[in-house]
């Protein structure tokens, strides 16, 4: 009995699954974090480009290439691990290195990308960090530390894992263009833990990014959207009066139906993607399992203060998007419907001429018909006259009566012949 077959895909499917392992890291250590993305049409964009990007890193050091058409990457490149990811968006690099610079968060430490190699990056930098990870000595150095690196209005710290780290961040961009984390390790923490902390970071910081792309969209479209509303909300005020062609007014909301569709078009990408990712945001916070520090807020409270107010600006101008292209399209049904009642009592109103002239030709025919009659009984009173005079003598009577008596006859004969035709015809 032969064995069955496996699908193609099989194996493809299920090595997936394992295909991005996190990172494996020690304390002390650093991660220089960097992601780079088109300014338009990255969806759709050339990922031959990312991955000659990727080749020209590799190849400064030497290092091994990855298999053709992988979206994925992680070996080292001298001193460095590095962990490269292709995204829907946007390509990732992530360089680990094991010890910490002298400076805390040292501009050098980016130093593992190249300046020539960043200028020839197939797009823009979306976000880049510096992540300093160090082993727990006690509560006041961490809270020295917090202090000394970050601003305190905006800084963030938990607890995560169960105690396993102290986490913290300010989202603010420093003076060499990087943003900065710091991560205080607990004793007992393993290193793969450690690296799922780190990751977890990097990702919370890429996908808010990316995700205020969508409130960067939405204020672009927001005085045309309340000048496209006013204008509408006017539209459909006017429809109710007698001022202005139904004809006019449809091509006018018709207009504006088709921009409204269009913005729509050109925004459902963006709008759809900006929730995709704030849901990552909140997912991956979710998972660190945060815990108070020190009467600090927490990462989660952040995202709600700072975060969420931007998302739903998002959500609302979508929905009021999406109202407003469904508006002007039930004022444009309506409008429509006037129209065809305007044209349907303009089409009564000449069927009814049509009737009226059809009753006046009605009697000009019966009208005719009586002319007719005498000039039919003219040219028939006088035929009958030629065939009756020879009748004159013998009857003792002269032409002229003769004529004279014959005349009602014809008449009548004549009028009963041509109601006779005329109603055969009917």
């Amino acid at each position: 009995m032969s064995p069955i077959e496996d699908h193609p895909l099989r194996y493809r499917l299920a090595n997936e699954l394992h295909a991005r392992p996190f990172p494996s890291m020690k304390a002390p250590s650093s991660a220089a974090y960097l992601a780079i993305k088109r300014p338009e049409g990255a969806a759709a964009r050339d990922r031959e480009a990312d991955m000659k990007h990727l080749l020209a890193l590799l190849d400064r050091h030497g290092a091994p290439h990855p298999q053709p058409g992988a979206t994925h990457y992680f070996g080292r490149i001298g001193r460095h691990m590095l962990k490269w990811e292709s995204h829907t968006e946007f390509v990732t690099y992530t360089a680990f290195t094991e010890g910490v610079s002298a400076r805390p968060f040292d501009p050098r430490d980016f130093e593992v990308f190249p300046d020539d190699w960043l200028g020839e990056a197939p797009g823009v930098r979306m976000t880049s960090a510096l992540i300093r990870i160090t082993p727990w000595t006690d509560k006041e150095s961490t809270c020295q530390e917090i202090a000394d690196w970050f601003v305190p209005e905006s800084v963030a710290v938990a607890r995560v894992l169960d105690d396993a780290a102290v986490v913290a961040g300010d989202f603010r961009i420093d003076p060499a263009g990087h943003l900065r984390f710091s991560v205080t390790i607990s004793p007992q923490t393993g290193q793969r833990r450690i690296g799922r902390v780190v990751q977890r970071l990097c990702e919370i910081e890429t996908y808010k990014a990316m995700s205020m792309l969508g409130f960067s969209r939405a204020g672009e479209l927001s005085a045309r959207m309340g000048e496209l509303d006013g204008q509408l909300t006017k539209m459909i005020g006017d429809m109710t009066g007698a001022g202005t062609r139904a004809e006019d007014t449809l091509k006018s909301l018709l207009s504006i139906s088709a921009e409204l569709e269009s913005m729509v078009a050109q925004s459902s990408f963006r709008f759809g993607a900006t929730g995709a990712y704030e849901h990552i945001v909140h997912q991956r916070i979710a998972v660190l399992r945060e815990q108070r520090f020190e009467g600090r807020q927490t990462f989660s409270e952040f995202m709600m203060r700072r975060y969420d107010p931007a998302m739903r600006t998002v959500k609302s101008s979508q929905d009021r998007l999406n109202a407003m292209a469904d508006r002007a399209m039930r004022a444009g049904e309506l409008l429509r419907t006037r129209v065809d009642v305007e044209r349907s009592a303009q089409n009564q109103a000449l069927l009814e001429s049509m009737d009226q002239r059809a009753d006046m030709q009605l009697r000009l025919q019966k009208t005719v018909e009586g002319l007719s009659v005498v000039a039919i009984s003219y040219y028939a009173v006088s035929l009958a006259a030629y065939l009756l005079y020879p009748l004159a003598q013998p009857l003792g009577l002269s032409k002229e009566m003769l004529t004279a008596g014959a005349t009602p006859v014809v008449v009548l004969l004549v009028w009963w012949m041509i109601h006779r035709i005329r109603k055969r015809m009917l």
